[in-house]
Parts: C-alpha cells; sequence; structure tokens
C-alpha cells in the first residue's frame, strides 16, 4: 500500500551564482592507483567529468567499473594518484585533511545506500549531526533539523528513531541530513539500492524536486531506471568513462 504523498522538499529556488562560467566540479586527467604489495591495480584511466551549477548527472557502470572511485573523489572520502580535482573552484589536490574535512561537511551533502543513520538518536537527532561537526548553535541546529524533515515529508515523524521508520523514510531522513547544510551538491551513492518500489518512487521524486530548484545533483548508481530520472548520463567502464549523453527520456 502506497504511503502518504510526501510534500516539497525546499520552498525556494537555488540561484546560479552570477557570472559564473566555471564548473562547479571539474575532474582532468584524473587517475586513481591502488597498490597491494607489488600488484597494482588502475581503477580510473585519466578520466575528464565536467558537471556545472544545477546539473542533474547519473554516472552508472557495472560492479568495477570505477562509478564507487569517481563518488570517493567527488565526496573528498579518497584523492587522486594524479591529474586534478576542482570543486567550486577550489583545487582539491592542495588541501589537507582537515580542509577536506570541512569541506565533506559544508559543501557536499552525502546521501548513501545504507542510511548511515545512528540507531539510538531521534530523526531530528540524526538531521542535525553535520551542523553539531560544523559549530552551529544548537537552538538553530533544532529548527533547520525539523524544517528539512518537514520539507521532506516527515514533519510528524521528529521523535521517531530509525528502527521506527520504513526505509523509505530512514532514506528521506538522510536526504534531509544531506540538505540541511545547504551544500554545493548532493552526492547520492546508490540510494535506492534498499528500497521497495514504492519508496524508489517517493525518493526519486525527491530528487526531481531539487534539480528543479536548482541543486547539483550527482547520483551514483547501476540500474538504468534510476538513472534515466537524470538529465544527464555518463557510462563507466573499467576506469573510464565510455558515453556522456545528455537524456532526453
Amino acid at each position: 500500500m502506497a504511503g502518504p504523498m510526501v510534500e516539497p522538499v525546499i520552498q525556494s529556488r537555488v540561484e546560479p551564482t552570477s557570472g559564473s562560467t566555471e564548473p562547479v566540479i571539474a575532474l582532468a586527467a584524473a587517475r586513481k592507483v591502488y597498490r597491494s604489495g607489488s600488484l597494482e591495480f588502475e581503477a580510473l584511466r585519466g578520466i575528464d567529468l565536467e558537471i556545472v551549477e544545477g546539473e542533474y548527472v547519473a554516472i552508472m557502470g557495472p560492479s568495477g567499473s570505477g562509478k564507487s572511485t569517481i563518488m570517493n573523489i567527488l565526496g573528498c572520502l579518497d584523492t587522486l594518484s594524479s591529474g586534478t580535482y576542482r570543486l567550486g573552484g577550489d583545487d582539491v589536490n592542495d588541501l589537507d585533511e582537515i580542509d577536506l574535512a570541512q569541506i565533506r561537511n559544508q559543501r557536499i551533502g552525502f546521501v548513501f545506500q545504507q542510511f548511515n543513520l545512528l540507531p539510538s538518536l531521534s530523526a531530528w537527532r540524526n538531521v542535525e549531526l553535520p551542523m553539531i561537526y560544523g559549530k552551529v548553535h544548537r537552538d538553530e541546529r533544532k529548527l533547520r533539523a525539523q524544517r528539512a524533515l518537514e520539507r521532506v515529508g516527515l514533519g510528524d515523524r521528529l521523535a521517531n528513531r530509525p528502527g521506527e521508520l520504513s526505509g523509505g523514510q530512514q532514506q528521506r531522513v538522510a536526504v534531509a541530513r544531506a540538505l540541511v547544510g545547504e551544500p554545493t551538491m548532493i552526492l547520492a551513492d546508490e540510494p535506492t539500492g534498499n528500497l521497495d518500489s514504492v519508496s524508489t518512487r517517493d525518493v526519486l521524486g525527491l530528487f526531481d524536486e531539487l534539480h528543479e530548484l536548482g541543486r547539483t545533483i550527482v547520483l551514483i548508481t547501476h540500474e538504468i531506471e534510476v538513472a534515466e530520472r537524470a538529465r544527464r548520463i555518463v557510462r563507466v567502464r573499467d576506469g573510464e568513462i565510455v558515453t556522456d549523453e545528455v537524456n532526453a527520456a
């Protein structure tokens, strides 16, 4: 049985940066090599990728294609072996771990397949966590967390813990957590992988709304049905980009 309709995620449009022509995301000759003893595995083979503000891009490919490595690089969870990564004009290669942690907290909103919610905390306390790390005042944290949950249709579930929520509701909590810091981009890694068809529809509907309101969204997936919700599809295989096409669907 279908759940209640999801309310709009946010009420205001994100306006493009005035006069900005530089991509929000720019990978150039990006190469990532993993080493174990004398063994070497090239996960990314010198790829180039640019994403401009407000784009909704799906990066898809089979297991072992390199899409998860791209996600880790874009999310500043890993660094390149060679090449460059610029996020909002800043060269990520030049940043130390403290600066990278700050970028992850303030400029990237993460949505993962496994939700990554703390089971002992209520929905709103899970949503406020990035703001604790960002040293936002307690009263403002609670207000912003509540508003974020209302925007994803969970205003009546503020006090519920993850175990008291459905899978789709838990993922909406994760989306609210990703949005609460007003990040430069939303980075979603297989966000519907653990959801049923109804919850998948609701979560993808949230991303559609975010795109219409000007958010930059990068969606990592192996499912063509999910990728086709994006406006651009980048296909990856064996560490290389094999196609990069506007989605006309």
